[in-house]
């Protein structure tokens, strides 16, 4: 495994707080600087397809702010996931075409700090259909690639958002993440990517909540000190929030300069699934151990956290029925099931036929998990794994053969839900898509913060990258530990090869 490979370095490149620095200097012109962004993607997108939604203009509209205004981020060029992020008069199509023809009556709160932060906007990158998948290949906008190797996908859901930045055309895009949809395609793609703790973001005002408290917001970025100015800027309560997240000590960007105390860190590379862990993410989190414990960390080898089988069932007994739900709400709005893709229908109808009890019992089980992190974290400061257990799939790897789409339609068309319920392929075929990605859906469930930091490149050149989980509302111990790393291992240099086409 490869710490760097010589292709892949080259010159700094500017992050988000470097640009709004030299916009605010009057060194470059904010114009100047998204019109850059523009043609970037408009030279690079058609070979990676991280950006689907056109918002060059509503970012040019909002240049009159950049240039008059102070706020942390004025002037520079941002993203938006398609998916759970709207922006008032513009279609969010969460994967979907049929979506994308609605456009939204009003804007979310955080698209609107982001937007008061001086972020300009000027695009909605890529996502699989409804955010489902941890790759993005969605029928209706076709797959996003990886730009370190364009066979491979960028992970998911916030594929198109890593790609982006991945390939230069942001220093950081929105993202979100349910089950590992901002550490997954971040590790991917050799970038930074937090999921905060749950409240930490408000889902004001669609949700009080989304899949159970499961789903958090942030970006993916190049840098950490961009990760934590960003959730500076997002993080905080919004009028009718279910619960008020207490506050940071002090602005997240401020604990990038803080000492990073001796911390005690828990490591296990083992499966929480029992399934098979690549040899170069497996190593990858071994040898972050020993570089921790050389910088006078404590690092204990400990076997997985709690009853991965138990905590992989109940969370696809949430995904099921969640898809269901949503299914049916948008049936009520005027979208039929039939205009979402057979593996979503075929979802969905798993979802339906959940009895409530079922599900309500676990998502009781929430708790056990919640319970053994938590004893965990009395013990130890930090939580250190791989971030997925194999390198990123094929694009088209992980599509259904050919008869399984053919019997999903069969069955759809008929109407033979007891059928499928008791074929248990669906089923079947989400626990084998978990074995690639078994890590990170603790801190999902559990409502804890984690992260993915940039560690390697494999012998192939794919990122690698490792997580940390902490306790709940501890986001500063892990941007702490972040800059420790990326000041010991630096990966900012890191270019894929798609910057020299």
């Amino acid at each position: 495994m490869s710490t760097q490979n010589p292709s892949a370095i080259s010159s700094h490149i500017p992050d988000a707080l470097d640009l709004a620095e030299r916009i605010r200097r009057g060194e470059c012109d904010a114009a100047e600087v998204l019109l850059s962004a523009i043609a970037r993607c408009d030279a690079i997108n058609p070979r990676i397809n991280a950006v689907i939604g056109d918002l060059r203009e509503h970012a040019k509209a909002g240049l009159k702010h950049a240039r008059t205004g102070d706020a942390p981020f004025a002037g520079v060029p941002f993203l938006l996931k398609d998916l759970s992020m709207d922006l008032a008069g513009y279609g969010t199509s969460q994967g979907n075409a049929a979506l994308a023809r609605r456009p939204v009556a009003q804007t979310d709160a955080v698209v609107r700090r982001w937007e008061q932060a001086g972020l300009l906007i000027f695009g909605k990158t890529n996502t699989p259909e409804l955010g489902l998948k941890a790759i993005t290949e969605p029928v209706a906008f076709g797959p996003t690639r990886n730009p370190w190797n364009l066979d491979h996908t960028p992970g998911g859901s916030s594929g198109g958002a890593a790609a982006a930045v991945a390939a230069g055309i942001v220093p950081a895009a929105a993202a979100g993440d349910g089950g590992g949809s901002i550490r997954i395609p971040a590790a991917y793609c050799g970038l930074f990517g937090l999921k905060p703790s749950r409240g930490r973001v408000s889902c004001a005002p669609q949700f009080d909540e989304q899949w159970e408290g499961a789903v958090s917001t942030h970006t993916i970025s190049r840098t950490v000190r961009d990760s934590a100015a960003l959730l500076d800027v997002i993080a905080g309560p919004e009028p009718g929030d279910p619960f008020i997240v207490q506050p940071p000590a002090r602005p997240f960007s401020q604990e990038l300069q803080a000492p990073t105390q001796r911390l005690r860190i828990a490591l296990s590379t083992a499966s929480p699934i029992g399934g098979a862990v690549d040899a170069a993410w497996s190593r990858a989190a071994s040898d972050c151990g020993q570089l921790l414990q050389s910088l006078g960390h404590h690092v204990e080898w400990i076997d997985p956290v709690g009853d991965g089988m138990q905590l992989a069932r109940d969370y696809l007994t949430m995904y099921f029925g969640q898809v269901a739900a949503q299914l049916t709400w948008w049936q009520q709005q005027g979208v039929p099931a039939s205009a979402f893709e057979t593996d979503t229908q075929a979802l969905g109808l798993i979802g339906r036929g959940l009895a409530a009890g079922d599900y309500a019992l676990a998502r009781a089980r929430w708790n056990s998990p919640m319970r053994a992190l938590g004893q965990l974290f009395t013990r130890f400061d930090l939580y250190l794994t791989p971030t997925c257990a194999q390198p990123p799939a094929r694009i088209g790897e992980l599509a259904a053969p050919r008869w399984q789409r053919t019997a999903l339609q069969l069955i759809l068309r008929f109407g033979l839900d007891g059928v499928l319920r008791r074929s248990g392929l669906v089923e079947q075929l989400a626990f084998d898509n978990l074995h690639r990605t078994p890590f990170t859906q603790l801190a999902n469930l559990t409502g804890t913060p984690a992260m993915s930091v940039p560690w390697a490149l494999d012998d192939n050149g794919l990122p690698v990258g490792v997580q940390f989980g902490a306790a709940w509302g501890r986001e500063d111990l892990l941007f702490q530990l972040a800059t420790q790393l990326e000041q010991e291992r630096p990966w900012g240099h890191w270019r894929p090869p798609v910057f020299a086409a």
